[in-house]
């Protein structure tokens, strides 16, 4: 019996595996520059276009969901809200008072340091995990807001950005919660990995292109 035939998992699989990252950063590194999408159907769908296409506002909020779910469903619970609720109020701060658009260098380092902390399992309580996603939520919704008053689209946008969030945040801690094996968990931890290793690439690239 050929020696491939003797294990489940074989040399392809892992090689396939550690490309993905490579292929992810790929894909989504056109779009790390992006602003705010005019899809042509309002402002809501543009706030929506928006947080789906943004890699520095996805990807934090992906892995707060999945640092989330980690601990157990009451942070996932807390961070669903807490999340969506400082990102909203710190939409509407920067709608109000709008800031000088941010370096891709500090986008970058709170998914870096929320990957980490994915992959390490940190054993954080669910108020650490709240607070973690109240301050997140507050620096990324004020960058929000203050990019959707330079291009006019009031509070329609930041609803969107904010409905769209509450979807991914309640998915992804959901289903990490669910996850009871064992191998399932480590999938996870890699996938917090991942998203740190992107972090840090961008991270040098950003700092490089200055």
């Amino acid at each position: 019996m050929r020696s491939w035939q003797r294990s489940p998992v074989g040399p392809s699989r892992v090689a396939c595996c550690a490309r993905l990252p490579l292929f992810s950063l790929l894909f989504l590194s056109k779009n790390l520059s992006a602003h705010l999408v005019n899809s042509g159907l309002g402002p809501f769908y543009d706030g929506v276009s928006h947080f789906a296409l943004s890699v520095e506002d996805l990807l934090p909020a992906v892995a707060l969901a999945l640092l989330a779910g980690q601990r157990g469903a009451r942070a996932g619970r807390l961070a669903l809200f807490a999340l969506p609720g400082a990102w909203l109020l710190g939409g509407l701060l920067g709608l109000a008072a709008p800031a000088a658009a941010a370096s891709a260098a500090l986008t970058t380092v709170s998914f870096l340091g929320l990957g980490a902390l994915v992959a390490l399992e940190a054993r954080l309580s669910p108020a650490w995990v709240a607070a973690l996603a109240g301050a997140v939520g507050l620096v990324h919704g004020t960058l929000n807001g203050s990019a959707m008053a330079a291009a006019r689209l009031g509070g329609l946008g930041l609803v969107g950005i904010v409905a769209t969030l509450f979807v991914v945040v309640a998915l992804a801690s959901a289903l990490v919660v669910a996850l009871t094996r064992p191998w399932t968990r480590i999938a996870v931890r890699v996938a917090g990995s991942w998203i740190a290793a992107i972090g840090l690439l961008l991270l040098g690239w950003s700092l490089r292109a200055r």
